[in-house]
């Protein structure tokens, strides 16, 4: 075992932002964002979710990347430099797990892209129903082999970019991946705006009906907010741990998440234009991406072209997460375990091959064994995005307002007087007060204690 002497950085101001945006956009903005927005009201979803982004997600946001670059430690190691001899570390290791166990189940649904790239590309997803799609998918998802093969392929694509390093593995890799990403959905975007019928697709995207806004549509659109930004789970702790001293936290923040919201709504354009176009339910849940947009690229012309360019899009976005979950993990393991980043890589790389090897069967030949009546698959996810989440970023505010002096962080912020702050009073509120308060209505909400309320109550 070999102790780290100097520390990883991140070689340059692009990097910072392209990496971190990798970090942030994920199959949340392409895969799990339209279907939440098609199944909560289009355009009044939309606008309530970019409010809690602004006013609630850059905060946290800014929060995390204070953190990681005041420590320039792994998600645990900087809760346990700042507290010392207290509890707050084990909000800490809440990331790091949070982090290893959404590998366990993202990596299945990564392999997922890589069979329909495959199925794209050959001609396969050519001339068929919705109800063969849909047949197909149960078939592929339930086989005990085939989607295990790609589920280790993509862990062993996400080990190989990680043991390459901060600056050689996971910096180059974004300044290839994201401009690519960028260009495939603006080119998908484009062609679904110019099919027959696209615009009432925009005006569902674009034109909110205010009276679909409703508590629920609120704390749904809170919740994607943190869920796409990756708050909560130690990944903008670890990647700005990465940071040099000159980095602009709030510029970094901003540009990061005008940019993972701009992949999110030109999700939207690319889906829901094309869905109109064909008469398909906007409100299709998370079988949106597998079942009914194959049947859409069908309809169109070179269809297996459209199918073939989205799902290497979907890929690529799920390839930047699973790289920044692999290292909350592999930085966590190599600094406070003393292991070599390779070794360390290998570990990680592992324990998450156990877990997604379990997922994967829990969705076929393991179904009857259930976690509270879920598959592992579900119960994975569900502690992950339901509990260990909005946990962890509720305690992140919480920690930086009461247990951190003022000044550490705002000379984080403010790169020790050398930047202005504007809004520190309005980022002080928002912190201490209203981000806790939007957390912990968030984490109620999903564990499905508001809706018991509500009951009791009527």
């Amino acid at each position: 075992m070999s102790k780290n002497v100097q520390r990883a950085k991140f070689g340059s101001k692009i990097g910072v932002v392209l990496a971190t945006v990798g970090c942030a956009v994920g199959l949340g903005n392409i895969w799990r964002f339209p279907y939440m927005l098609g199944s909560n009201g289009g355009a009044a979803f939309l606008l309530v979710y970019i409010l809690c982004i602004l006013f609630l997600g850059i905060p946290v946001m800014i929060t995390e990347f204070s953190i990681g670059r005041h420590t320039h430690k792994n998600a645990a190691g900087a809760f346990k430099e700042m507290a010392p001899g207290t509890l707050w570390p084990l909000l800490g290791y809440n990331g790091v797990l949070a982090a290893f166990l959404i590998l366990g189940f993202y990596s299945v649904v990564s392999g997922w892209t890589l069979e329909y790239i495959v199925q794209a590309f050959t001609g396969s997803l050519q001339g068929k129903s919705v109800t063969d799609f849909a047949t197909e998918f149960e078939q592929f998802s339930t086989n005990p082999y085939r989607p295990i093969f790609w589920t280790l392929l993509f862990i062993a694509m996400t080990h190989i970019i990680i043991i390459c390093g901060v600056e050689k593995g996971i910096e180059r890799a974004s300044k290839v991946m994201m401009p690519l990403l960028f260009f495939i959905l603006i080119v998908l975007g484009i062609r679904s705006v110019t099919l027959d019928g696209a615009l009432d697709g925009l005006k569902f995207l674009f034109k909110p009906d205010f009276s679909k806004i409703n508590s629920s549509v609120v704390l749904s659109a809170m919740g994607q907010a943190f869920f796409s930004l990756s708050i909560g789970m130690g990944c903008l702790i670890t990647y700005a741990s990465y940071f040099n001293k000159e980095t602009n936290l709030q510029k970094t923040a901003l540009q990061v998440t005008v940019l993972d919201t701009f992949v999110a709504v030109m999700a939207g354009v690319m889906i829901f234009p094309a869905a109109f176009s064909f008469g398909i339910t906007p409100t299709a849940g998370p079988e949106l991406v597998f079942i009914t947009l194959p049947n859409v690229f069908g309809h169109m012309p070179v269809g297996w072209l459209w199918s073939f360019i989205f799902f290497v899009l979907l890929a690529l976005a799920a390839l930047t997460s699973t790289i920044s979950l692999h290292e909350v993990a592999t930085a966590y393991v190599h600094e406070e375990l003393h292991f070599s980043r390779k070794k360390a890589a290998w570990l990680v790389s592992a324990g998450v091959t156990v877990l997604a090897i379990l997922s994967s069967l829990s969705i076929g030949v393991l179904r009857e064994y259930t976690i509270f009546g879920l598959n592992f698959f579900d119960a994975l996810d569900f502690l992950t995005a339901k509990i260990m989440m909005p946990f962890g970023g509720m305690l992140v505010c919480i920690f930086i307002s009461q247990r951190v002096e003022r000044s550490v962080w705002v000379d984080e912020i403010t790169n020790y007087g050398t930047i202005r702050f504007y809004f520190l009073r309005t980022y002080l509120f928002f912190v201490k007060y209203l981000a806790p308060i939007a957390i912990g209505l968030i984490f109620l909400n999903e564990l499905g204690l508001i809706e018991l309320l509500g009951k009791v109550f009527k």
